[in-house]
């Protein structure tokens, strides 16, 4: 039970829940680890839920990914469980890794299969050599690529959409922006998500300074969506059909720009969008029903022009 293991992990003796002696020593002196997991039966685990998102997890090449781009000097802990452990954290909504230091290790370590999960400050020092270099960069792209792939129907209509993140620390004094959902201008970085039709994500474009959606869409994402978008017609066949494109993005109406339209279209990428400046209504007669198949497989009736 949880109270029996909260008072054997007390009394370990190099530390709380710190049980594995012998592969701990060895790793301190660079003669071991990695060290395997090893799960055993236990009652009261507290957020041992978290273990029911494992397939879908994996099934997103979490792992997989990882190991091929993602780097970590030899010790106690594995990459897979560092990666495990921040994604189980996110999952149980534990904040930050200072929030850590409120949870128990050892119980921790028992969804990991291990004796306990590292310090706060191990943590740190594993996160911040993840993120040194391009790792992480190479990381997202490579399961980018994978959804895409996996899903190319989906990737030939792509939504793009920005959001604010507030900023509260104090590290950095960055520009203010309005927070529509706040009606404040707030610190903070703008993200710009590229979402499938169905809108999961397949990746992000984070901006300190935003230089506004048009600026982004053209810069940073279009480029990426000319490589990477699987399924895209050859010159043969955009040459045989005038009004095919080669890929579909949809925004709101923050990137409405009839210029932009058109260089848009020079590249034969198809662009949806509401009009910035509408006029009169349209005449109801030009407006006629039609059965929409939506994203979710469910067919409704919709009025189209």
């Amino acid at each position: 039970s949880k109270s029996a293991r909260s008072a054997v992990d007390q009394a370990a003796a190099i530390g709380v829940a710190a049980h594995n002696v012998e592969d701990r020593l060895l790793a301190s002196i660079g003669g071991g680890g990695p060290v395997e997991p090893q799960f055993s039966a236990a009652a009261d685990v507290p957020a041992a839920g978290v273990l029911c998102a494992l397939p879908a997890l994996l099934s997103c090449g979490l792992l997989h990914s990882a190991n091929q781009h993602l780097k970590l000097p030899r010790g106690y802990y594995g990459l897979p469980s560092i990666v495990m452990l921040l994604a189980f954290l996110a999952l149980a909504r534990v904040r930050s890794l200072e929030g850590l230091r409120y949870h128990a290790p050892g119980e921790w370590g028992k969804i990991l299969g291990l004796d306990r999960i590292p310090e706060v400050r191990t943590l740190r020092e594993k996160v911040s050599a993840l993120c040194t270099g391009d790792q992480v960069e190479n990381w997202q792209a490579d399961l980018s690529k994978q959804w895409m792939q996996s899903d190319a129907e989906s990737a030939g209509t792509l939504y793009v959409d920005g959001h604010v993140r507030v900023y509260h620390g104090s590290q950095t004094q960055l520009p203010r922006r309005y927070v529509s959902r706040q009606r404040l201008c707030l610190r903070g970085t703008t993200d710009y998500w590229v979402n499938a039709f169905d809108g999961q994500p397949f990746f992000v474009v984070s901006k300190e300074v935003d230089p506004g959606l048009l600026q982004v869409i053209e810069t940073d994402i279009i480029p990426r969506l000319e490589r990477e978008v699987p399924g895209q017609p050859n010159a043969e066949e955009l040459a045989a059909d005038p009004f095919q494109a080669r890929l579909t993005i949809v925004f709101d109406r923050a990137g409405y720009s009839p210029a932009f339209f058109k260089r848009m279209w020079q590249k034969r990428i198809a662009c949806l969008s509401y009009h910035k400046h509408p006029q009169q209504d349209w005449p109801p007669e030009q407006f006629h029903s039609c059965p929409v198949q939506l994203a979710s497989g469910e067919v409704v009736e919709m009025q189209l022009a």
